[in-house]
């Protein structure tokens, strides 16, 4: 009789504890203490090929800047992002847009600042437009978020920066199976590809390039430990719950 109260007893220890997960592996930036904020800096992402901008231009005379200008047809989806993006200037393989007026413009190595700057120069120092004003934007911004998180998928923004928790937000945060120390980002950048590991679970990546998302930066989140095994030979909790219970079960019919 003691025997098989013992044997109860590891059962039941040996279930919790397969069924604990620690806070450790749940919680996000444990750390923060650790870290200082004025070190936190804003990335600034280069304009890439295949980009899409929308670039508006105005001056003091507005007449004076309409040719410097795309003009979108004036109805009900005027202002939707497909039909800007249609109208908007595509960045050539060459790094270039072909901007009214201006002809053939580089955009190589040039961050959306940069570029609105830069415009701004030509119109003015060229005797194009007197004070000129340029406003920039990305309209095909996009992440794909792969893996472990409740809506996977590939998520467009409008915004000049987003942060990586912000992205994972989009996705609808990690589920009880993403592995919160393991998250895989893929970027490229003027065809270079990198590939790094960021863990949540510390205040580290806070302090990375990789803190803020880069347009058409690919995030995968690995499974944990509990999923991988749910897939293997034993599987989840339940399937262990009732092991338990025929094992239990055939050593109460034994004795």
């Amino acid at each position: 009789m003691k025997n098989q109260k013992n044997i109860i007893l590891l059962i039941i220890s040996f279930t919790f504890f397969i069924s604990c997960v620690s806070k450790k592996n749940i919680l996000y930036i444990q750390d923060n203490q650790t870290i200082d904020i004025n070190k936190i800096t804003l990335s600034q992402n280069t304009i890439q090929e295949n980009d899409i901008l929308k670039i508006d231009v105005t001056s003091l005379e507005m007449l004076a800047s309409i040719p410097y200008n795309k003009s979108l047809a004036v109805n009900n989806v005027a202002n939707s992002l497909e039909l800007m993006q249609l109208n908007g200037y595509i960045v050539s393989n060459y790094k270039t847009i072909n901007f009214p007026v201006l002809g053939e413009v580089s955009v190589e190595g040039k961050t959306i600042q940069d570029l609105e700057k830069y415009l701004k120069n030509l119109l003015e120092i060229g005797g194009h437009l007197i004070k000129p004003n340029v406003m920039v934007r990305l309209l095909n911004a996009k992440v794909t978020i792969l893996g472990e998180v409740n809506n996977p998928g590939t998520y467009t923004f409008t915004e000049k920066n987003i942060s990586l928790l912000q992205a994972i937000g989009l996705a609808g945060d990690l589920n009880i199976y993403g592995n919160r120390k393991d998250i895989i980002v893929i970027r490229e950048i003027d065809g270079q590809r990198t590939t790094t590991n960021l863990d949540l679970t510390s205040a580290s990546f806070l302090v990375s390039p990789y803190q803020n998302i880069n347009p058409n930066d690919v995030i995968i989140v690995n499974p944990n430990s509990r999923k991988v095994k749910s897939a293997g030979l034993v599987g989840d909790i339940s399937t262990v719950l009732s092991i338990a219970s025929i094992l239990l079960s055939t050593i109460i019919l034994i004795r």
